[in-house]
C-alpha cells in the first residue's frame, strides 16, 4: 500500500503545536481549506550577503527591532576553510591533540574535557560559551536543563542535535560557572579556531553574549547585536540569547524564535527579505 504525501499544513500545525512546550503563544494563527500557508518575511535585506573588506573596520551599530546586516569592530574571529574532505577525522585528530588539556588552571578543577558533539558535516554550528555542572559531568555540551531547551528550539525549526554541531568558548567548566577569564579563553580559542575550518558551517548561531562579543571582537552587549546577521571568517553569524538565559527570563523566547527563524531562513539559502 502507498504511503500518502506528507501533508505540509499538517506539519506545520504540528510543529505550533510543539512550540507550546516551550512557552511561545504569539505565533502565526494556521489558516485553513486551501488557503495557502504565508512565507515569513525578514526585514532589512542583507544585500547579496557580501561580507565586508578585511580592510573595514566600523563599529556595531545601535539596536534595530528589524534585521540588519552589522559590520564588525577590530579583531573579531576569522579563519579560513579547511581544504580537508574529511572533517570527521580531523575532529578526532584536533579532539586527541588536546588530549588531558592543561594550558591553563581549569584542568585542575574539570572533571570531564567537553570538545564538542553533532555532525561533521552540520551546515549550522552553535558556539556557547563554557561547559555546567552537567557538562562537566557528562563530557558532552549542552545536556542539562539549558540543552534539553536548545533540543527543543531546534526542534522548533525542524532540527535534530545529530544533525547540527554544539562546541562552547571554553572545552572546561569554570568553576561556579563564572564568565570565563581572559587567560583562559587566549588558552582555549585556538582550538575553536581549528574546529570551524574543519567543520565548514555554512552559518553559526552563538549562544549568549560571552560567545557572540568572543567571536565578533566586540564588547557590545547582546540586547545591541542580537537580530543582526554578521560575517566571520566565510560564515554568517547569526547571535542570540543563552537558553540557560531564557530559563530565567521566558518572556524573551519571543526574540529567540526571530532568530531562529532567521537562521532557518539562511540555511534554506533564502536571503532576509522585506
Amino acid at each position: 500500500m502507498t504511503e500518502p504525501a506528507p501533508n505540509p499544513l499538517a506539519t506545520l500545525e504540528w510543529y505550533l503545536y510543539g512550540l507550546r512546550s516551550w512557552g511561545l503563544s504569539h505565533y502565526p494563527r494556521v489558516r485553513s481549506g486551501n488557503t495557502a500557508v504565508p512565507q515569513v518575511s525578514l526585514r532589512q535585506p542583507a544585500p547579496n550577503f557580501a561580507p565586508p573588506s578585511p580592510a573595514t573596520t566600523v563599529t556595531v551599530p545601535p539596536s534595530s527591532p528589524t534585521t540588519s546586516v552589522a559590520s564588525l569592530p577590530a579583531e573579531p574571529f576569522t579563519w579560513e576553510p579547511d581544504p580537508s574532505d574529511d572533517p570527521a577525522e580531523g575532529l578526532r585528530a584536533l579532539h586527541q591533540e588536546l588530549g588531558d588539556c592543561r594550558r591553563c588552571g581549569l584542568a585542575s578543577t574539570r572533571t570531564k574535557l567537553v570538545f564538542g558533539t553533532g555532525s561533521p558535516s552540520a551546515a549550522l554550528v552553535l558556539v556557547g560559551e563554557a561547559p555546567g555542572r552537567e557538562e562537566d559531568l557528562k563530557g558532552e555540551p549542552f545536556v542539562g536543563r539549558a540543552g534539553r531547551l536548545l533540543d527543543e528550539m531546534l526542534g522548533a525549526i525542524g532540527l535534530a542535535r545529530n544533525e547540527v554541531y554544539i562546541t562552547n568558548i571554553l572545552k572546561c567548566r569554570p568553576p561556579d560557572n563564572r564568565d570565563p577569564a581572559p587567560p583562559e579563553v587566549s588558552a582555549c580559542a585556538p582550538y575553536l579556531r581549528r574546529q570551524l575550518p574543519l567543520l565548514k558551517p555554512r552559518v553559526l548561531l552563538t549562544l549568549g553574549r560571552f560567545a557572540a562579543q568572543t567571536l565578533l571582537g566586540t564588547s557590545a552587549p547582546i540586547t545591541r547585536i542580537r537580530g543582526k546577521i554578521f560575517w566571520v571568517g566565510p560564515t554568517i553569524l547569526v547571535p542570540t540569547f543563552h537558553p540557560a538565559y531564557l530559563l530565567r527570563n521566558p518572556k524573551m523566547k519571543g526574540l529567540v524564535w526571530k532568530d531562529l527563524l532567521l537562521v532557518a531562513a539562511l540555511l534554506r539559502g533564502e536571503p532576509a527579505q522585506q
